[in-house]
């Protein structure tokens, strides 16, 4: 590399460096600056397709296989900044042998979904946080950052546009999949020069359609694998955290296991189900229910589902608004526990349950832990679930569905 190649990517570094003191997990503004032109949904354009196809039966839909007509693009360079937006017909992507997303996985997404109430309004469930999260992942990368409330504006056109791929079944969504890739064709590990973010659709049905059926985990150590480390990348929704993930799952099924529960460190402290975030109840000796999910200590994803359970649930606890069902006396807490915990707690007759959280599932509970080579069993209902997960699904899922008011609905359509 000759001296001016150098200094070319050194400023560039300089530009989307993290600022002095942030730690890698803390999380930006949905609105960032920039001093090149932002993503402006004035200069939105739409192209409809000129064949428009049905949606399919409901009891035809499988998670992430079918996608509706239309997709957003918006594309950057670093030379004019962010493009004018457009809707456009589904199609494949054009991309150079040598883009960067190829060979160096500069890519990142997010996980959203839209609503249709009975009533007939269409809302998505806090893309606020999704925006905070898809911005942050990008300075991770040094892809480039963009105004959250200028993305979302953009998302609400293709949605409404998309509205007849929203099932009108109870239990189902449009799944919203906003992805951000490095695309200038040129070999060498440095910031991108230019980036393609475009968002696709896809119907889904329940995840549990025959009702919550819980999953068996197999306790992965890092003498194994490991998910994520201090320092690394396991608290932004990068594409390069999920591909390893795929071996170490097929390891699980193979030993007779759903997912993983990804331990890390000598102690084996609990960190996240597969690619959900993790939550533990505990009875304790003075008969208070805690309800417990590890810390954001850099190495655990900062799930939208994950923030909204532990604000519904402190609402309860400080009687803000308290939940049917859920236990009266109740702690939360954002703390560390290792599975020398979830033993002794099993043991004692104390732990109440274990279950994931996330966007596709919202809740899953979980039944057993298989260990260093025993089973460690998770108390689950007769319907799945147990006497804290089910009361915060219920709450959580009538408000993404219309049937409990709340702020955390943004209104996508009438």
């Amino acid at each position: 590399m000759s001296l001016s190649q150098f200094h070319s990517v050194s400023v560039r570094l300089a530009r989307l460096v993290r600022p002095k003191g942030v730690p890698a997990w803390r999380p930006f503004s949905a609105t960032a600056s920039t001093a090149r032109p932002d993503i402006e949904p004035s200069q939105l354009t739409i192209e409809r397709t000129t064949s428009p196809r049905q949606l399919p039966p409901s009891s035809k839909l499988l998670f992430g296989r079918t996608f509706s007509d239309h997709m957003l693009r918006i594309p950057w360079s670093e030379k004019t900044g962010w493009g004018a937006p457009s809707i456009e017909p589904f199609s494949t992507i054009n991309l150079t042998p040598a883009a960067t997303v190829l060979h160096y996985a500069q890519s990142l997404f997010e996980g959203m979904k839209a609503y249709r109430h009975t009533s007939g309004t269409v809302t998505m469930f806090r893309p606020d946080m999704n925006m905070k999260r898809m911005n942050n992942s990008a300075r991770r990368l040094a892809l480039p950052t963009f105004g959250g409330d200028a993305l979302i504006e953009c998302i609400r056109q293709l949605i409404s546009l998309e509205r007849d791929w929203i099932p009108k079944e109870p239990g189902h969504s449009l799944y919203i999949r906003p992805t951000l890739i490095g695309t200038n064709g040129t070999l060498g590990v440095q910031p991108p020069t230019e980036a393609l973010l475009f968002v696709i659709c896809s119907p889904a049905g329940p995840y549990y359609p025959q009702g919550f059926k819980p999953v068996a985990l197999y306790g992965t150590t890092d003498s194994e694998y490991i998910r994520a480390a201090p320092g690394g990348t396991g608290a932004f929704k990068l594409a390069a955290n999920y591909a390893p993930g795929v071996v170490a799952q097929k390891t699980a099924a193979k030993a007779g296991y759903v997912q993983n529960l990804w331990l890390h460190g000598p102690e084996h402290w609990l960190t996240e189900v597969g690619t959900m975030n993790l939550f533990v109840v505990f009875k304790g000796e003075d008969g208070v229910i805690e309800l417990v999910t590890p810390p954001l200590d850099g190495m655990i994803l900062p799930g939208v589902t994950r923030d909204s359970v532990l604000a519904l649930a402190r609402n309860h606890a400080s009687g803000r608004k308290q939940l049917q069902g859920l236990p009266t006396q109740l702690k939360v807490s954002e703390r560390a526990v290792n599975m020398g915990e979830i033993i002794a707690a099993s043991k004692a007759g104390r732990l109440v349950e274990l279950f994931g959280t996330g966007t596709a599932a919202v809740v899953t509970p979980v039944e057993k832990i298989g260990y260093m080579g025993s089973d460690v069993i998770i108390p689950t209902g007769e319907d799945g679930m147990g006497p804290v997960s089910k009361p915060l699904w219920t709450e959580l899922v009538g408000i993404q569905t219309g049937e409990i008011g709340s702020e955390w609905n943004f209104v996508v359509a009438n």
